[in-house]
């Protein structure tokens, strides 16, 4: 057969592929394959089997070929087969000997020596030196091996910054600390042309910065321009990408802005309702402003969507979760895990149903579970430090709550509950010290979540007996919320122990407002109505 003819069937080949006719394409391609016997043709006829989901016999044609070993395309395509068919050893096998430290730097097995990664010989294509350290890390993380995993995660990023795949794997999976995170995305080596991407990467990490810094990052990035269209004055910006919406969303939730979470992310899933990575931080907003009816409608949608997929079962463990019913919540949430051990959300969600119910034991097997999977996530740590907190183990809590700090060292609620374990401990000056980190941290204005944190601080201030202090915050907190029986009640003991009868007799009235049968109020009103009948006298007696 003549070259010219040989080459039309090429064409008919790549064609097919184009077209998704992968019958049509195996059948072509194997002729191709037979009349020329040329390692081209053997790689297209292999590419043709594999997309037809012949991963066996890709395999097969790819292992028996003598160039397997020395040609990078076809060992990582017969690896890619090995993956399909789940047989991570032997993929790992067919990758090859190497090794990578805790950087994501590649050693040679053989003489130890680095392994650089050109990816200027590619142009604008993926290194496929990248998509190999990938492939070994998601076969190490199916062997439960995390370790190397993160390790060759880390790898395949560096050697080819537009392998996005391995960045959302250490993301989503939370293999990285927040600092680590960021050293990473320091390090690696981005073209002039791909600055925007830089940007990007920015805003997936996690972002408990200040308000200001990460408020920039968005700002910068929905200005990339992408050139001209067509030679007009139009300009083309990411303002209104999806997951560039999709991570203001998930920013607006750690900053507990809830509400302006939940309406993005409702305005994204309108426009894209199969975002997955939207629809987790809308339901995650949804649980926390207590939407039974949105969990229920979107729980239904993903169950038929993706009856395969974790995120749909841990959407019914939340709506079960939300109208109070633990036990079906903790039943879907262990469904969830089951599906995919490496969902976090799913492990955090069967650790608080059992939370909820005070059943500790079952609650820190979950979240030591969690901590041990996902050791770059500070909440499993956080919440085992509340768990202990909860049976009155103040130091074991203090030691899991400086755990998580070292973690997450810009996380609000880490240094709260630092702060509450030191008051516990009737350690005030140390209690005070956490608070104010606390409000240091928060990255956007003191909402009313923050209130408790407030009204901490001001009893921290009148156990040291700094009773103007306190006062200031107590005052602070009602700017807050209006509706706090602590805080009148803490206000108008403070301005009692001043000996500020009437201001503490006008306080006193107003938590009984809010709770008329609260037995502190009700006594402490009654002594502060003799010592203001006494006027004075004696005013300045030791209250406990």
């Amino acid at each position: 057969m003549r070259e010219d003819e040989i080459e039309k069937i090429r064409g008919v080949v790549r064609d097919c592929v184009s077209k998704h006719l992968y019958s049509s394409a195996i059948f072509f391609a194997d002729k191709v394959a037979a009349l020329t016997n040329d390692p081209a043709d053997i790689y297209m006829q292999a590419q043709a089997l594999f997309l037809g989901r012949h991963y066996r016999r890709a395999f097969h044609l790819l292992n028996a070929s003598k160039i397997v070993l020395r040609d990078l395309r076809f060992r990582y395509l017969a690896a890619k087969c090995l993956e399909e068919l789940k047989e991570w050893d032997q993929c790992l096998l067919m990758l090859g000997d190497a090794k990578v430290d805790e950087d994501g730097n590649v050693y040679d097995a053989k003489d130890g020596n680095l392994i650089y990664f050109d990816k200027d010989g590619e142009d604008r294509e993926i290194n496929i030196s990248s998509a190999i350290c990938f492939l070994r890390g998601k076969a190490y993380g199916a062997l439960q091996n995390r370790s190397q995993a993160r390790q060759w995660y880390k790898a395949a990023i560096k050697a080819d910054p537009l392998c996005y795949e391995a960045l959302e794997c250490l993301i989503e999976s939370h293999m990285l600390t927040s600092e680590e995170e960021s050293n990473l995305l320091s390090s690696l080596q981005f073209s002039p042309e791909d600055g925007w991407l830089s940007s990007f990467y920015s805003c997936l990490i996690k972002k408990y910065d200040n308000e200001s810094t990460v408020e920039a990052r968005f700002k910068k990035l929905e200005n990339e321009i992408s050139g001209s269209v067509s030679g007009s004055s139009m300009i083309s910006t990411l303002v209104n990408n999806t997951d560039l919406l999709a991570c203001k969303a998930e920013y607006y939730h750690q900053c507990c802005q809830y509400q302006k979470c939940f309406e993005l992310t409702s305005g994204l899933l309108e426009k894209d309702p199969f975002h997955l990575k939207c629809t987790l931080v809308h339901l995650a907003a949804a649980m926390e402003l207590g939407n039974s009816n949105e969990l229920y409608l979107m729980a239904c949608n993903l169950v038929k969507d993706y009856p395969s997929k974790a995120l749909s079962w841990f959407a019914v463990g939340c709506y079960y979760y939300c109208i109070k019913k633990y036990a079906e919540a903790r039943r879907y949430f262990s469904k969830a895990t089951n599906i995919d051990g490496s969902f976090s959300p799913a492990w955090i969600g069967f650790g608080n149903s059992f939370a909820a119910q005070d059943e500790g034991d079952q609650a820190m097997s979950a979240y030591r579970t969690a901590a041990r999977l996902f050791p770059g996530c500070h909440l499993p740590t956080l919440y085992i430090g509340m768990e202990y907190m909860r049976t009155h183990s103040y130091k074991l809590a203090d030691q899991f709550f400086m755990q998580a700090k070292a973690i997450c060292p810009s996380d609000p609620l880490v240094y709260n509950e630092l702060g509450v374990v030191a008051y516990h401990m009737k350690e005030y000056g140390k209690a005070v010290r956490w608070f104010e980190k606390t409000l240091a941290h928060i990255p956007s204005v003191l909402t009313e979540i923050w209130e408790p944190t407030v009204v901490n601080l001001a009893h921290a201030y009148r156990k040291l007996r700094k009773y103007r202090e306190a006062i200031s915050y107590y005052e602070r907190a009602l700017t807050l919320s209006t509706k706090s029986l602590s805080t009148y009640s803490g206000l108008a003991y403070t301005y009692h122990l001043q000996g500020n009868f009437s201001a503490a007799i006008s306080h006193y009235h107003k938590a009984l407002w809010l709770k008329p049968d609260d037995q502190f109020c009700t006594e402490m009103l009654n002594v502060a109505l003799m010592d203001e009948c006494q006027n004075g006298v004696d005013s300045t007696v030791e209250l406990c």
